[in-house]
C-alpha cells in the first residue's frame, strides 16, 4: 500500500465515451475479473479524486491489478486539467507503468467512417491548457508518444471485433465540451489530422511524466462539422451503447494478455531535466 491506502497497479484504465454507457468491468461478467473495490476516492495536491474501481485480471501472464476511472476522471464543477492530475497522481501513487484509454472521436479524415476504430501514433495538442505535470521533473520526448507494445495489442484485439480498424492516425486534442465549426475543423485537417476528440492529451504526457507507457483505443461515433455529411444525434447514441461492450473487451483483453516485460522504449523517451542538472563548467 501506498499514500492513503492507495492500491499498488499495475495499470491504469482511463475510461471514455467509447465505454461510458457500460459498466467496466464488472458489466463484461468475465471470469478473469475479480473486483476487489469500487468507489475509491483519495485526496490529492490538485483536489479530491474522481471514483475509481479496484479490480485483478487474470491472464497467460499470471495475476495483474488495475485501477480504473470513468470518463477520464471529468466531472461538473471540476476543470478537465485538474481532473487529469488528480487522475495521474493516483497512478503514480499506485505505481501504474502501463496507461490505456478509450474515447468517442469525430472522423476529420474523409475517408474514415462511424464505427471504424483508430488506434493512434501521433496527437495535435490544440488545447489551451499549460502547465499540465504531475512530477515536472523530466524531458517528455514525444518522438514516439505511443507505446508499441500496448498499440499493437489494443490494435489486435480491435482487428478480431471491428470490420474496419486503423492501425495509425492522428489525433487532435481540443479543449471542448463544445464540438468544433465547419472553420476549425476544415483548419485541423489541414494540420494533419485524421480524428478530432479531447481525451488523448494531456493524458499522453501524463502518462510520460509518471514514466508510464501509454495507448488507446478510439471509436469513431460521426463525422467533424464540414466533413461528409451532417452528423444525426439519433445515429451518434446508438453508436456509443452499441459498441461499448466491444471497446471493453478490447481494454480487457490488452490487459490481461500485454507482457509487462517486453521492451517498449518508452522509458528512453523520459530523461532528466536539463533545469535541474547543476552547472559544472569552469
Amino acid at each position: 500500500m501506498t499514500e492513503q491506502n492507495i492500491p499498488l497497479t499495475d495499470f491504469g484504465v482511463c475510461g471514455g465515451s467509447g465505454t461510458l454507457s457500460f459498466e467496466f468491468p464488472a458489466g463484461l461478467e468475465d471470469d478473469r475479473i475479480e473486483i476487489l473495490a469500487e468507489g475509491l476516492e483519495w485526496d490529492t495536491p490538485f483536489g479530491p479524486s474522481p471514483i475509481f474501481t479496484h479490480f485483478g485480471i487474470d491472464g497467460p501472464h499470471g495475476r495483474r491489478e488495475a485501477l480504473a476511472v470513468r470518463m477520464h476522471g471529468w466531472r461538473r464543477g471540476v476543470r478537465r486539467a485538474d481532473a487529469s492530475l488528480q487522475v495521474f497522481w493516483v497512478f503514480e501513487q499506485a505505481g501504474v507503468k502501463k496507461v490505456l484509454a478509450d474515447g468517442g472521436v469525430g472522423s476529420v479524415n474523409r475517408l474514415l467512417d462511424p464505427r471504424d476504430v483508430i488506434v493512434p501514433d501521433d496527437f495535435l495538442d490544440l488545447s489551451a491548457r499549460q502547465d499540465i505535470y504531475v512530477r515536472g521533473d523530466h524531458l517528455l520526448i514525444m518522438r514516439d508518444p505511443v507505446c508499441p507494445v500496448l498499440h499493437g495489442g489494443l490494435a489486435d484485439a480491435a482487428a478480431d471485433a471491428f470490420p474496419r480498424v486503423f492501425r495509425r492516425g492522428v489525433y487532435a486534442v481540443t479543449d471542448g465540451p463544445r464540438f468544433e465549426s465547419v472553420a476549425e475543423v476544415a483548419h485541423i485537417a489541414q494540420a494533419g489530422a485524421d480524428v478530432i476528440g479531447q481525451s488523448f492529451a494531456p493524458e499522453v504526457f501524463l502518462a510520460r511524466d509518471i514514466g508510464a507507457c501509454y495507448a488507446g483505443i478510439y471509436l469513431v461515433v460521426n463525422y467533424a462539422e464540414g466533413i461528409v455529411k451532417e452528423w444525426e444525434h439519433g445515429e451518434l447514441k446508438d453508436i456509443f451503447f452499441d459498441e461499448s461492450e466491444t471497446v471493453s473487451r478490447c481494454v480487457l483483453d490488452v490487459l490481461s494478455e500485454t507482457d509487462l516485460a517486453a521492451p517498449c522504449g518508452c522509458g528512453d523517451l523520459r530523461k532528466p531535466s536539463l533545469l535541474d542538472i547543476p552547472d559544472d563548467r569552469p
